[in-house]
């Protein structure tokens, strides 16, 4: 079972450094089953519940999983390399269609809103011992949320939507515990739950959003937390339809412990209205990404949720960085006052170009999806040569590995940086690169 590994020791902190040193030196592997915990005491010579002690602190560090009477392994190790580095580097002369940024033309410009925020530290220095989140932002934000009809709950404010996830998932689950995450779905977030030390657990999805009947299973099977993308789901585009949501929300009424956690990734750049999920279970979260609409390099999200996930984010968060910049906040806010951006507009000019290709493939027998956002998702049969061809016929594209669990394989093509004029182009190289592609639910 265990090969020439022996585990030792006499008491349970002691069996379990002695497993954890052997994963830590690869001489037990991923997966590889321990023994049963009445053996290895028979072969220790101790008791049974020392073992099961030494077991359960294994798992709560996120060294083994227990799957009942099929017994305990070792855990899977969390991808050494992110799935961000699965990309392709575009060549001089190549188009880079693969690197999933906003379309810089539509960001507004920050000048007026860091200046603004500058004069007001003048007149009141952000210090310590100060609230940590901007009055101000926090109005606009609740606002906002409101307009929305986003369930009443506090506020917090972190750095960008995958730490404000991060955080949320620290803050309820333990090491083994399951997370039902859409598959395809967000490469961070897919290296971000493993490395956790927690269980992703693939949830199909269509245009609407993830499937009420994959939701059940996941659910069903034991997964502690779900993780919706409400809109411009990336890869797929996909945004939570009001029928879906009604659908998710009575799978949700069955398992109100679960933790609810919502990215509306696409606040600012969709025009179809938000369908949020938020209310039905005991704990939930909700997260707004200044990302894509203002800028990536605004490093902030505002986030909702019941009172125990905020007070629980908030307190955490006051024993590391504390605070988001308060800089930050103001200039956020003086974006969203003064109407920098224009919500309609922008889901327009990505919306035209989007349908534009989806309906330049499926006029060339192409399979594609995009119904929200700046991303169309192309199932292909072979992932790796349609990337290759692609790159030689001048489009380097985000090859589907980077997004997927078990789905089948596919393509992501940002379209921030098209031209209209470049749609049929686009569309005859990926006719060519990828083939007639037979109908089918991309999850």
């Amino acid at each position: 079972m265990l090969g020439e590994y022996r585990i030792v020791g006499r008491g349970a902190s002691e069996i379990a450094a002695s497993v954890e040193r052997a994963v830590g030196a690869g001489e037990l592997e991923p997966g590889q089953l321990l023994p049963p915990m009445r053996e290895l005491a028979t072969e220790l010579g101790v008791n049974p519940n020392t073992v099961a002690s030494a077991y359960r602190t294994l798992r709560d560090r996120g060294v083994i999983e227990t799957a009942g009477r099929k017994g305990s392994r070792v855990r899977p190790k969390p991808a050494s390399t992110a799935r961000g580095s699965i990309r392709v580097e575009a060549p001089p002369g190549v188009r880079d269609l693969g690197e999933g940024n906003p379309d810089t033309a539509l960001l507004p410009p920050l000048h007026d809103a860091l200046a603004a925020a500058a004069r007001h530290n003048a007149q009141a220095p952000g210090l310590y011992g100060r609230a940590p989140i901007d009055a101000e932002f926090a109005r606009l934000a609740r606002a906002g949320l409101d307009a929305d009809g986003v369930p009443d709950g506090p506020l917090a404010v972190t750095s960008g939507s995958l730490d404000a996830i991060e955080r949320i998932l620290a803050a309820h689950l333990r090491p083994g515990d399951a997370v039902a995450v859409e598959d395809p779905g967000w490469g961070s977030l897919l290296d971000l739950v493993p490395a956790l030390g927690l269980r992703p657990v693939p949830v199909a999805l269509d245009d609407d959003g993830p499937l009420p009947g994959e939701v059940e299973r996941a659910l069903a099977d034991g997964a502690r937390a779900l993780i919706v993308t409400d809109r411009a789901q990336n890869p797929t585009g996909a945004a939570v339809s009001e029928a879906r949501a009604r659908e998710l929300r009575a799978v949700l009424a069955r398992y109100p412990r679960t933790l609810l956690i919502e990215d509306d990734h696409g606040h600012a750049i969709v025009d179809l209205p938000l369908h949020a999920l938020a209310g039905v279970t005991d704990t939930w979260a909700l997260v707004r990404s200044a990302a894509k609409a203002y800028g990536p390099d605004l490093r902030i999200a505002v986030l909702t949720g019941d009172t125990v996930t905020v007070d629980r984010v908030l307190g955490r968060q006051r024993l590391g960085p504390g605070w988001v910049s308060r800089l930050l906040q103001r200039a956020v806010a003086h974006l969203w006052a003064t109407g920098a951006v224009d919500p309609n507009a922008v889901a327009r000019s990505y919306g035209e170009r989007r349908d534009a290709l989806v309906q330049a493939l499926a006029a060339r027998g192409i399979e594609a999806h995009g119904r929200s956002g700046m991303n169309v998702w192309v199932p292909v049969p072979d992932e790796t040569g349609a990337v290759a061809r692609l790159l030689h016929a001048g489009w380097a594209v985000a090859p589907g590995a980077r997004f997927r669990m078990s789905a089948p394989p596919g393509v992501r093509l940002t379209v921030s940086d098209l031209e209209m004029d470049d749609i049929e182009p686009v569309a005859d190289a990926v006719a060519s690169a990828a083939g007639p592609a037979p109908a089918r639910s991309y999850g």
